[in-house]
C-alpha cells in the first residue's frame, strides 16, 4: 500500500511545478460572470460536500433559479451582492486543474462599480469577456473590453453565455461574434477566442456540450489551460523600486523592494534613478540568507559597494538599460471619483513606491465608448475614459505602460479626503520634460530684493463677490507705495481683460484662472515684487496649489470675510439679482460654491469692520513678522 504522506508529497511538487495564470471575468450586468466562477469551482471538485450543502440550502433563500444551485453565491460573498443577486466588489478566487494554476477576478457588471472592474484587470493576464446570448453586445461590454485593452490584456475569451435561452441558435452566436469583433478591431488585443456557452447548465465550460455540435473550437477551460499569456518579465531589463532603506544597525546599508522585472546578480552595475549613480551589487539578502539573484516578484535588500543617493521611490535599474525620468506625461486616465475632474486642478500622485504633486494640465479628449471617438471635453466625470496630460512637481523614473506595468501605472488622490480619484496609465513623456532646463541667471531674486529693500511675497485676497477684496487690496497698495515698496495688484476684473480673456466662469475655467495667476503671481515675486491678488477664488484645492508654489511664509492668506447678505447689499453691478434670475450661471455663493479657507494668515471682518481698519490688521501683520 502506498504511504499517503508520500501521495502528499508527490501530489504539492506536482502542483509546484504548474504555471499561473491570474485572468478576469467581466462584461455587462447579469451576463454570468459569478455563474460562471461557480460552475467552474462545482467542476474542478474544489467545494467541500458541507459547501455544497450550505450552497443548496443558501440557493433556496437568496438563489434565481427557482432552488436549484446558484453558483453565483460561491462568489457573491456581501449581504448586499446577494440580496440584489449582482455582484459589487472584487472577487478573488483560486482553482487548479492537472495543467495550470488559476486565480479569477470577478468583477461588477454595473457601470458605477467600473473602478472595482479596472482595478481586477489591473493584474489580469486574460480576459473572459461574458455577453447574454439574448441581450448582444451592450455598452457595459464595450467599456470592460476598453479598460482591459487598456490596461495591457492582450488575449481575451468572448464568452457568448446564456445559449441556452436561444436554444444554441448557431445564427444568433455568430452574429453576436461579428458585431464583437468589429468593435474590437480598434481595440489592442492580439488574440480573441469566443466560444459559445452555458455557465448555468455547465455547457463547454469544462466539457464539450452536444447541444452545439457546430462548434469546433476549445471549451473555456480549454483555452484558458493552453493560452500563452504571461508578459516575460524574467526577460526584461532589471528594475526595482525602492520601498525603504534598510539600516538594522551602523554596519549595513541597503535598499529593500520588490523585482518588477530582470533579473539582477552579485557583481552587476546598477544605476539609481533619478540621481543617476552608478554601483555594484555588494549582496543580495533575504532575511538572513544571502542570495546569488534575484528574479521578477521577489522582495529582496540589495547592498552596494558604495555609499549612493538612494531613498524611498527611487528605482534601482541595471546600468546598461536605464529608464527616462520626467515630469510631464501624456496618460490614460479612468476617472473613478463622483467628484468632478477638472483641467488644472492638483492631486497627489501616487505610483508603487513614492508619492509626488501632480496636475491635470490638460484634457485632450475622452472616449465615446460605443464608437472610441475623440471627445473635446475639459472635465472628467465617474466612469471617463480618456486621455490627459498630467505635470508633476518633480521628475520620476517611469516606463511606458506597455513596457512595464509597475513602472508605468499610477493613481490620483485626493488631497483632502484621500479617496482614489483615477487611475492612469503612462503612454509617454512629453519632450519639454527632459528637453527643457531652468536657466541659471546672474541677477537673481535676493539681489533683487536687495535692490528693492524689501522682501518679495504675494498677498492673497479672497472672498465672496462683493466683500470688498479689490477696494482693501487698492487701499493697502496704496499705503505701501508711499512706504517705498515695490507693488502690484493682479486683480480678477482687470486680468479678464487680457491673460484671461479667452476664459468663462465655469468650474474648469475658475480653475485654470487661478492656476494662470499664480504662476504669474510667482514670477512677480521672482522679481522682488509684492504682489497683491483680488480673486474670488472659490476653490480650497487651487488656493493650496497656490500656496505651494511659494515658500513658507510668502503667501499669505487673507480671508476677506462677509456673510452673503452684506456682500448682496453692497452690490453696484446687480450681480447676485441676476445671478438668482438664473441670467448668470455658476455664480459664487448663489450656484456656485465657495470653500472658505480654513488656515488663512489673516481673516478680515469686512462686514463690520472699515477697510482703513482691514487695511490696518494686514500691516499689522506684516510688521510682525
Amino acid at each position: 500500500m502506498s504511504n499517503p504522506v508520500t501521495k502528499i508529497d508527490d501530489y504539492l511538487e506536482s502542483q509546484s511545478k504548474l504555471s499561473l495564470l491570474r485572468f478576469i471575468t467581466c462584461g455587462s450586468v447579469d451576463d454570468g460572470k459569478s455563474t460562471l466562477i461557480g460552475r467552474m469551482l462545482y467542476e474542478a471538485q474544489l467545494i467541500f460536500e458541507d459547501q455544497v450543502a450550505a450552497l443548496r440550502n443558501e440557493s433556496k433563500h437568496h438563489g434565481t433559479q427557482d432552488g436549484d444551485i446558484d453558483f453565483a453565491l460561491l462568489v457573491d460573498g456581501l449581504a448586499a451582492e446577494r440580496e440584489q443577486g449582482i455582484t459589487i466588489d472584487v472577487a478573488y478566487r483560486f482553482f487548479a486543474t492537472d495543467h495550470r494554476k488559476f486565480i479569477v477576478a470577478d468583477t461588477p457588471g454595473h457601470e458605477q462599480y467600473t473602478r472595482n472592474m479596472a482595478t481586477g484587470a489591473s493584474t489580469a493576464d486574460v480576459a473572459v469577456i461574458l455577453v447574454d446570448a439574448s441581450q448582444g453586445v451592450l455598452t457595459q461590454t464595450r467599456r470592460h473590453s476598453f479598460i482591459c485593452s487598456l490596461l495591457g490584456i492582450k488575449h481575451v475569451a468572448l464568452a457568448v453565455n446564456k445559449m441556452d435561452l436561444v436554444d444554441f441558435n448557431q445564427e444568433i452566436y455568430e452574429s453576436i461574434v461579428a458585431d464583437y469583433r468589429t468593435f474590437s478591431e480598434q481595440l489592442d488585443f492580439e488574440s480573441i477566442t469566443p466560444i459559445p456557452m452555458s455557465a448555468l447548465e455547465g455547457d463547454n465550460v469544462i466539457q464539450r456540450s452536444a447541444k452545439s455540435t457546430w462548434y469546433s473550437g476549445p471549451t473555456l477551460i480549454g483555452f484558458l489551460e493552453t493560452v500563452e499569456a504571461h508578459q516575460s518579465k524574467i526577460e526584461s531589463a532589471f528594475r526595482m523600486p525602492v520601498q525603504w532603506v534598510n539600516r538594522p544597525d551602523r554596519t549595513f546599508r541597503g535598499f529593500s523592494g520588490t523585482v518588477v522585472s530582470g533579473i539582477v546578480k552579485k557583481g552587476d552595475e546598477v544605476r539609481i534613478l533619478p540621481s543617476g549613480e552608478t554601483a555594484q551589487v555588494e549582496d543580495i539578502v533575504l532575511y538572513k540568507d544571502s542570495l546569488p539573484r534575484a528574479i521578477p516578484d521577489q522582495a529582496v535588500t540589495l547592498k552596494l559597494n558604495k555609499e549612493v543617493d538612494c531613498s524611498r521611490g527611487d528605482v534601482i535599474v541595471a546600468a546598461k538599460e536605464p529608464i527616462e525620468v520626467a515630469d510631464q506625461f501624456e496618460t490614460n486616465i479612468v476617472w473613478m471619483d463622483q467628484e468632478t475632474g477638472h483641467h488644472g486642478r492638483s492631486y497627489w500622485l501616487k505610483t508603487s513606491t513614492t508619492r509626488v504633486n501632480a496636475t491635470i494640465s490638460d484634457i485632450k479628449f475622452k472616449y465615446n465608448i460605443n464608437t472610441l471617438e475623440h471627445l473635446s471635453s475639459k472635465e472628467m466625470v465617474l466612469n471617463d475614459i480618456g486621455v490627459a496630460t498630467i505635470s508633476l512637481d518633480r521628475g520620476i523614473p517611469f516606463e511606458p505602460y506597455r513596457n512595464n506595468r509597475s513602472l508605468g501605472s499610477f493613481v490620483l488622490i485626493d488631497r483632502y479626503t484621500n479617496a482614489t480619484v483615477a487611475a492612469g496609465m503612462i503612454n509617454f513623456a512629453l519632450r519639454r520634460s527632459t528637453n527643457i532646463h531652468a536657466q541659471k541667471l546672474v541677477v537673481d531674486r535676493s539681489a533683487r530684493e536687495t535692490l528693492n529693500g524689501h522682501k518679495a511675497r504675494v498677498l492673497w485676497f479672497t472672498g465672496l463677490s462683493g466683500s470688498g477684496k479689490s477696494s482693501i487690496a487698492d487701499a493697502l497698495e496704496q499705503r505701501l507705495h508711499k512706504r517705498g515698496i515695490r507693488t502690484y495688484i493682479l486683480d480678477g476684473d482687470n486680468v479678464r481683460h487680457g491673460l484671461n480673456q479667452d476664459l468663462g466662469f465655469s468650474d474648469a475655467d475658475r480653475i485654470e484662472n487661478i492656476r494662470r495667476v499664480s504662476e504669474v503671481s510667482k514670477l512677480m515675486v521672482d522679481a522682488g515684487i509684492v504682489v497683491l491678488t483680488s480673486f474670488i477664488s472659490p476653490f480650497r484645492a487651487e488656493r493650496d496649489m497656490a500656496r505651494r508654489l511659494f515658500k513658507d511664509g510668502e503667501f499669505v492668506e487673507i480671508h476677506v470675510d462677509t456673510s452673503i447678505e452684506a456682500a448682496e447689499k453692497r452690490d453696484v453691478k446687480g450681480l447676485y439679482a441676476k445671478a438668482r434670475r438664473g441670467e448668470l450661471p455658476n455664480f459664487t455663493g448663489v450656484s456656485s460654491p465657495y470653500e472658505s479657507p480654513e488656515n488663512a494668515e489673516i481673516r478680515l471682518n469686512s462686514g463690520e469692520d472699515s477697510i482703513e481698519a482691514c487695511v490696518q490688521q494686514i500691516v499689522d501683520y506684516l510688521g510682525s513678522e
